[in-house]
């Protein structure tokens, strides 16, 4: 399989719901995609203005300056000490890196790469280009034999589970057995809601408590998306075993996949700085205590959902019944049948909406209750 045999983009579809959505009398409430709408912090975007003298190639690798920056966050913010310029790398975005792992893994037909059963498409488009064999298992024990990658993502998109310390260990434990690479999917992991992740950090398959102190075989991929609102510069990271970031950083190198120079001294200042990732936390809490009783009250039940970007809900009917409904009150939700085969039944809303059009959303679905 190639580029060319990859399905027609899934997006495409909610287009007719969309158009029904932009006819409300009010306009849309667009919480389908999750795309952020606040504004880039200004100690991020002034290090982007400073950085912009940038007429010499920028390093794959990154600058000493933003492994540095990578390094000290993890131990800061995610209990992982130790990590030094070997253990990380920046890439594009997050999804360049999830889609294009197989590949810089060597993967190919006969190779399994294992995902949640509830899961950013990303991870099948992954194996599929390469030939390898998607399967969704949130078991360990039910891994295959032939899997050579475990995707795992905690907090979950779209169903915001979190995995804890137990939970990560089993499933390293288990790709360690296999020979495979375990890569643990991150992004999320300073929006936690629910006790106790509420009051505690979400656990890294980096932290030691997890790896027992040894990084061989796991991955941590981590974005500034959206806790830095910096989805349009494509700042991401990856760390974990030298030895298969070292590999990656080989192949990287090879395919000019290097961030440019500004974005990454835009990358250093984000990581360096904790306030506006609280402030924003803020934001999407204050969102989420406003949209989720809205929904509830509607007749939704939230799944899951203790932690992440979304809420992850069901009116116990057809998913695609679900979107028509609330594009009728101006609200583009996202199908869960997008996530994977197994939830019909279930539907995606982002709180990536400005305090304004999630107050319309509410006040909508209260006139429907």
């Amino acid at each position: 399989m190639g580029v060319a045999d990859l399905a027609d983009y899934p997006w495409d579809a909610v287009a007719p719901y969309a158009a029904k959505a932009r006819s409300h009398p009010d306009g849309i409430v667009d919480l389908s995609i999750g795309s952020p709408v606040d504004p880039t912090p200004d100690i991020v975007a002034d290090a982007l203005r400073s950085a912009t003298d940038a007429h010499a190639y920028p390093q794959t690798m990154g600058t000493p300056a933003l492994r540095e920056a990578i390094a000290r966050w993890y131990a800061r913010r995610r209990g992982v000490p130790g990590l030094g310029p070997e253990h990380v790398l920046p890439t594009v975005g997050s999804k360049e890196l999830v889609a294009l792992l197989p590949l810089l893994l060597g993967l190919g037909p006969g190779d399994i790469v294992v995902h949640p059963r509830a899961a950013y498409p990303t991870y099948e488009v992954g194996a599929r280009l390469v030939g390898a064999t998607p399967v969704a298992a949130d078991d360990p024990a039910e891994w295959p034999e032939a899997t050579r990658l475990a995707w795992v993502n905690s907090p979950g998109n779209p169903d915001g589970r979190v995995l804890d310390v137990d939970d990560l260990r089993r499933a390293l434990a288990r790709a360690r057995a296999l020979g495979a690479t375990l890569a643990s999917d991150e992004c999320y992991a300073e929006l936690g809601w629910d006790a106790p992740w509420d009051a505690r950090g979400i656990p890294s398959a980096l932290h030691p408590d997890v790896t027992g102190g040894a990084l061989d075989g796991v991955l941590s991929v981590y974005s500034l998306s959206k806790q830095s609102n910096l989805a349009g510069y494509r700042a991401a990271f990856l760390a974990g075993d030298p030895a298969i970031v070292g590999r990656l950083l080989t192949a990287r190198k090879h395919l000019g996949l290097m961030l440019p120079a500004p974005v990454q001294s835009a990358m250093v200042a984000a990581l360096s700085d904790d306030e506006h990732v609280a402030r924003q936390r803020q934001i999407y809490l204050a969102r989420r205590r406003v949209l989720r009783p809205a929904l509830e009250s509607a007749g939704f039940r939230i799944d899951r959902s203790e932690a992440g970007l979304y809420l992850w809900a069901t009116e116990d009917r057809d998913a695609w019944e679900s979107l028509d409904r609330l594009a009728g009150l101006g609200i583009l939700a996202g199908p869960g049948s997008f996530y994977g085969s197994h939830f019909p039944r279930h539907i995606r809303l982002s709180l990536t909406a400005s305090d304004e059009r999630i107050s319309a959303a509410a006040s909508r679905l209260a006139a429907t209750s």
